[in-house]
């Protein structure tokens, strides 16, 4: 055996033993069962054996330090399907995914059929300053050609330190032309408002961010104000919406809620036990609400949703939705690194838990391909929508009845 690896395996065997110490011996001091150290040897050993027999026999030389990090992410990706290990780069994305803001251009991309396209340039951002329109394809990046099947080092490439400059090469058609601009700081936003009718509002919510709840507070705020009170109706919609801050799933839920019970979540843990309630004041006043979901509806959407079905505060339009019932925590390690390590399972108000089950519908409405738009800004069509046309069809009526009513 290497000296190499017979130091790995030295290392290895502490942490397995100090492991069965600290949560199987309780004291300090006190002495592990036979049995339990006997198995953390052979564990430990076991490891060794396969990394010194890959180190050896692979096809390709593998360098240590990439074996033992792809061991540490095994470990951690092997417990569930959201548990993960996270390198400093996948670290800081998942921060600039929850705080709502990043050092860019500011655009939104995505792989199209192998290439790399601007799915639309953020208002007021360099991107779009610089002439940068949907569609684009984005061919190279400081003169070094974007490599097709690798969307996340090409993102990477265009993110900087603010006031630094970046040229960016996109294919228009057949014309490729160049656009040099200064990163700046980019706040994302989560939220997309716009009337469907007299005093009826439609919100859009992409994801759940540290700043969604105040965005969408702002968003109903600047539809009432233009509507002159209150609204009648509000279409909010969850389609597509993979979740994000557990936090802002329930400050999103208390703004339209007085009452009652939003979440409740069950680990091991003291801070993993917890429950979130509502606090008096509904920002609608008791107007109709729908909540229109899919299957892209997950996580923090589906606790918002299910938060407002089981208060009978909205109606849920649309298909079953993904059914992710677990609460991850991201834990920082060192040089910038960090696992996201499922903690809990949460709960709906009624106790439920919609874990591989997903939140029901209370109207089963299927998807219409091509809706939603995956960008905020995408243009609603009240007619081709299917589930959009359901939700107005609900609301209006309602409100009628409502008016008659005063």
């Amino acid at each position: 055996m290497s000296l190499k690896v017979r130091a790995i395996l030295v290392v290895v065997i502490g942490v397995v033993l100090g492991t069965s110490l600290s949560l199987g011996g309780g004291l300090i001091g006190a002495k592990p069962s036979l049995d339990k150290e006997a198995l953390a040897w052979e564990q430990a050993r076991l490891f060794a054996e396969v990394l010194e027999r890959v180190k050896r026999e692979y096809v390709e030389p593998i360098d240590d330090a990439v074996l033992l990090e792809s061991a540490i992410r095994g470990m951690v990706s092997d417990l569930d399907a959201h548990s993960q290990y996270l390198d400093a780069r996948e670290y800081r994305d998942i921060r600039i995914s929850t705080t709502g803001s990043y050092t860019g251009i500011g655009i939104e991309v995505a792989e199209v059929d192998g290439a790399f396209r601007v799915i639309t340039p953020i208002a007021g951002s360099p991107a779009a300053r610089s002439g940068i329109r949907s569609g684009d394809q984005i061919i190279a990046v400081d003169g070094v050609t974007v490599e097709t099947g690798n969307l996340q080092h090409a993102i990477g490439r265009l993110r900087g330190h603010a006031g630094t400059r970046v040229a960016v090469t996109v294919l228009r058609g057949d014309v490729a032309i160049e656009h040099s601009m200064r990163r700046q700081h980019i706040r994302v936003t989560s939220v997309h408002e716009e009337f469907l009718a007299p005093s009826f509002g439609y919100i859009r919510v992409s994801q759940f961010s540290e700043n969604t709840a105040r965005e969408l507070g702002r968003a109903v705020d600047e539809l009432q104000n233009v509507s002159n009170g209150m609204l009648d109706g509000l279409v909010l919609d969850l389609r597509n919406n993979p979740g994000g801050v557990l936090d802002a799933a329930v400050d999103v839920s208390d703004l339209f809620l007085d009452v009652g019970v939003i979440v409740s979540a069950d680990g091991r843990s003291n801070d993993a036990r917890f429950t979130r309630s509502a606090h008096r004041g509904d920002i609608l006043d008791g107007a109709n609400m729908v909540v229109l979901v899919n299957k892209g509806s997950a996580s923090a959407s589906e606790i918002v949703a299910g938060a407002l079905q089981d208060h009978n505060r909205a109606l849920i339009v649309g298909t079953p939705t993904f059914g992710k019932g677990l609460v991850q925590t991201v834990m920082p390690l060192s040089k910038g690194r960090a696992i996201k390590l499922t903690t809990s399972r949460y709960y709906t108000p009624s106790g439920d838990s919609i874990h591989e089950v997903g939140i029901e519908p209370d109207v089963f409405v299927e998807d219409t391909p091509g809706f939603p738009d995956l960008t905020l800004s995408g243009v609603l069509d009240r007619e081709a929508d299917a589930q959009l046309a359901e939700a107005i069809e609900y609301l209006q009526p309602r409100s009628v009845m409502h008016s008659n009513a005063q």
